[in-house]
């Protein structure tokens, strides 16, 4: 089941009208078939995708770090603690089982 997924994926990515570079490497000879036997679905990927994939991945680490650099200052809430309203607030997702929405911490 597992060989019928790669053929089936390897059939895939060449037929893909988004992704001409890989046919094209491949009829010209610059990728063996054995080459492409062995290449990930990521070294397949047009270069469209590559740099969706790419910016999607910058976008998750930099709220990633955003989560562990403390949030966005604001002057829009009062802090309960000191009753001054420079407050820093970060976003966060909880799941409650039905959908995720956002609240403030």
């Amino acid at each position: 089941m597992k060989y019928k997924n790669r053929v089936r994926s390897r059939i895939s990515n060449l037929k893909d009208a988004k992704n001409p570079g890989l046919r094209r490497n491949v009829l010209c000879g610059a990728i063996t078939p054995q080459q492409i036997a062995v290449m990930t679905s990521e070294e397949m990927a047009s270069d469209e995708l590559k740099e969706i994939r790419k910016a999607m991945t910058k976008e998750a680490i930099r709220e990633h770090q955003m989560a562990r650099t403390g949030g966005t200052q604001t002057d829009l809430f009062t802090c309960s603690k000191c009753r001054k309203k420079n407050c820093t607030y970060t976003q966060m997702t909880r799941a409650t089982g039905i959908s995720a929405d956002p609240f403030n911490i």
